[in-house]
């Protein structure tokens, strides 16, 4: 089996050897093993599912939360001549039903789905008949109330092993607490636990975070003082351009990129900045998933975070090549009340939660029962203009319906035009004798693409316009009137943000919000955000060790390069000394003030040129306060 496994890794994805973990992950899941692999971004998850499916015979089920993801993967596996496939929300009944057929009676060997889709009837009736070798879980944080992204649907995935008792479970994910690592192992039903964690450590990473007022003085700095590749991470839209133009006016290249861009122009970019036309990209959260550039030499974050596993997640997209990178904060006291203020808005009232859902069934014109699982372009800004609501309410009354379940928003996502004919040979060669009219469109549709009888086939509409010599809202006119005699199932192409209501629409009486979940998501929320605040305000510990710590790896050494390291190697004591007299003078320092002479008198064992050392570190860098030039006292908002 091991030859086999690296027989397959070398044919389809051209390396010679595993990363650190892989392996033993592949040979855990070819055991047969329940297993979960917590590998840190960019650390090759996608290789622990698909290459033992490929040494072993039937499907492999892949559920994954982000449809750009699944899209990616499905033409990178096509790419490679393995046959794929995709089934999400916003498809139509038609094409998943086509889709599940050619699982259950064709040779495809993965399936990747939206977790609300396999509670759906034709989903499970199509499930039983499938032969699955693995079901792979990616994202499996999103299954914990404790996690960063949890959502609820993921929930349900556990109900569908009855189904498929003989395969194995392999869930996967970058970033998860110890309380979550337990939790998705029992939410999945683990026959027993079973946890490869390869350590969050990045030796090659170095850590910073920096308070400065000119923000934008000091990222010049730093762009003037790292070459090379790299991202930097803001909050807003419009940031993401003023940003770009900036940098562009001070003869750096750079580019803009966020969600709310058309996806040819979001790909166009995206691809610039990956063949290092572009040196630096200016994005929202929205850039990087799925995306592994090597070389990217910094990413420097203008912004704070919401949480350590977001930070760690968009931090690890730096120094993939293993060379040295950075990841930098700047920051001012503003940002950190910023994230206070962000944290309050993101949990409106429940009343208001409910107000939204019960406008956006209005504005798409739906009744109280229909619309499930039907999609909607959908614009935000003219929603909430429309009900005279903040943008802001209206995008975190939707997140947080999202998360419950009762909907589901796609960023613009381009989707091509898709053909298919779903009447036989026989029956399509009699339309075409009785309707010479259409003869010659539809034989130059059948010599342009093969495929249309089995599957829904990508397709060109301004191809076959110049094909036929005419223009392409002919063409369209053409194919939505074969459409309408069923002789062509025709799905435009769609290149808008995506709405779903993934229950029929309710009635606002039956919109049940728990109050107990609210507050519980609302207080696991503020722990994330305290943790951030502790993260970018601390500045006597080192940075890797906190992010090690947060996620539940103990006993790390410092990493001897971030700037709190650095700026402590620089008064030339050891790590031990340093945090002892630390431990000792904190609490003591907390309840009243001493002069320097208490102060020697307290540590007699410390030699007084390291005691000082010390208290210049602690005050250089605002820890404590040097009164009067007589007394020393700890500062009490940290």
């Amino acid at each position: 089996m091991k030859s086999t496994i690296h027989n397959i890794l070398l044919r389809y994805w051209g390396y010679s050897a595993f990363r650190s973990m892989q392996e033993e992950i592949i040979t855990s899941v070819l055991n047969g093993n329940d297993t979960l692999a917590l590998l840190p971004t960019g650390g090759g998850k996608s290789i622990c599912f698909q290459v033992p499916t490929m040494a072993s015979e039937g499907i492999c089920i892949v559920i994954s939360p982000l449809i750009a993801l699944m899209k990616d993967q499905v033409a990178n596996l096509q790419s490679k001549n393995i046959k794929a496939v995709a089934i999400y929300s916003g498809m139509t009944k038609s094409e998943i039903d086509i889709c599940l057929d050619n699982c259950v009676y064709g040779d495809i060997k993965f399936l990747y789905v939206s977790p609300e889709r396999i509670q759906t009837e034709i989903f499970i009736e199509r499930l039983k008949k499938m032969k699955v070798c693995l079901l792979a879980i990616d994202e499996a944080h999103c299954i914990s109330q404790w996690g960063y992204d949890f959502r609820p649907p993921y929930l349900i995935i556990a109900q569908i092993r009855q189904y498929i008792p003989n395969a194995p479970l392999l869930a996967l994910t970058a970033t998860a607490t110890p309380l979550v690592v337990k939790d998705i192992q029992n939410k999945l039903l683990f026959k027993k636990e079973n946890v490869f964690q390869k350590s969050f450590e990045r030796k090659n990473l170095t850590y910073a975070v920096i308070e400065d007022e000119n923000k934008d003085g000091k990222l010049f700095e730093i762009i003037n003082n790292i070459k090379g590749s790299g991202i930097i991470y803001v909050r807003s839209r419009k940031k993401t351009k003023d940003i770009a133009v900036l940098l562009l006016r001070n003869k750096i290249s750079a580019d803009f990129y966020h969600a709310g861009l058309e996806p040819k122009v979001r790909d166009s970019k995206q691809n610039s900045w990956m063949k290092d036309r572009t040196r630096i990209i200016v994005s929202t959260n929205a850039f990087g998933m799925g995306i592994d550039k090597p070389n990217v030499r910094f990413v420097i974050h203008l912004d704070i975070p919401d949480s350590i596993e977001a930070y760690f997640q968009e931090a690890g997209r730096g120094g993939r090549d293993e060379q040295r990178a950075f990841a930098i904060i700047i920051y001012n006291q503003a940002d950190l009340m910023l994230l206070d203020k962000n944290f309050l808005t993101s949990f409106p009232p429940i009343s208001e939660i409910k107000k939204v859902y019960s406008a956006l069934g209005n504005y798409l014109q739906l009744a109280i029962g229909s619309g499930k699982n039907i999609s909607f372009d959908f614009n935000i800004t003219h929603f909430a203009d429309q009900y005279k609501m903040s943008n802001l309410l209206v995008y975190n009354a939707l997140k947080f319906l999202e998360k419950e379940g009762y909907i589901l928003l796609t960023e613009a996502i381009n989707t091509p035009s898709k053909l298919h004919i779903p009447l036989s040979k026989d029956d399509l060669y009699k339309f075409q004798v009785i309707n010479p009219y259409y003869d010659a469109f539809l034989k130059v549709i059948l010599r342009s693409y093969t495929g249309l009888f089995d599957d829904f086939i990508k397709i060109d509409e301004s191809d076959l316009a110049k094909k036929m010599n005419i223009k392409t809202e002919e063409v369209i006119a053409l194919i939505q009137k074969l459409h309408k005699f069923s002789v062509l199932e025709y799905i435009p192409f769609k290149d808008k943000p995506q709405l779903i209501f993934t229950t029929e629409r309710l009635d606002i009486k039956d919109i049940t919000i728990s109050e107990a979940n609210y507050e519980q998501r609302k207080k696991t929320a503020l722990q994330r955000l305290e943790a951030i605040q502790k993260y970018v305000s601390s500045g006597t510990k080192c940075r890797s060790q906190m992010l090690l710590e947060y996620f539940g790896q103990e006993d790390n050494k410092r990493c001897g390069t971030c700037d709190v390291c650095k700026n402590r190697n620089d008064i030339n004591i050891n790590e031990v000394e340093f945090n002892t007299i630390v431990d000792i003078l904190k609490p003591i320092l907390k309840v009243r003030a001493m002069t320097i002479d208490e102060i020697f008198s307290t540590l007699k064992q410390y030699q007084k040129q390291k005691i000082i050392k010390t208290l210049q570190w602690l005050v250089d860098n605002e820890k404590i306060d040097f009164i009067d030039n007589i007394y020393y006292l700890w500062r009490t908002k940290i």
